[in-house]
């Protein structure tokens, strides 16, 4: 997703960050995924806000290979949140 992909945030744009979300890791092999399989492990269950905190904790090397899944909440939030679209939310979460 490039960041004209991305969802606009507009003035009644509000994002729930308590809404319930999982944190989901693909299985790697040289920082790549592997996509054959069983798709990608459960990490963190919690609250959105606890699945970004934890997901920009992680190496930004490394963050293609994490996704967060939670209710849809349009227009910004989708079903499955990558990488480009968590750190977009990180920052909105920063200026709430």
């Amino acid at each position: 997703m490039s960041d004209n992909d991305a969802p606009e945030a507009g003035p009644d744009s509000h994002v729930d960050f308590n809404a319930p979300a999982v944190l989901r890791k693909w299985p790697s092999l040289n920082n790549q995924r592997r996509t054959e399989g069983t798709g990608p492990y459960m990490l963190l269950d919690g609250t959105l806000d606890e699945c970004i905190m934890d997901f920009m904790a992680k190496p930004e090397s490394t963050r293609h290979l994490y996704e967060i899944q939670t209710a849809p909440q349009p227009p910004l939030v989708t079903e499955t949140l990558l990488a480009e679209h968590v750190a977009e939310l990180a920052r909105l979460r920063e200026f709430l």
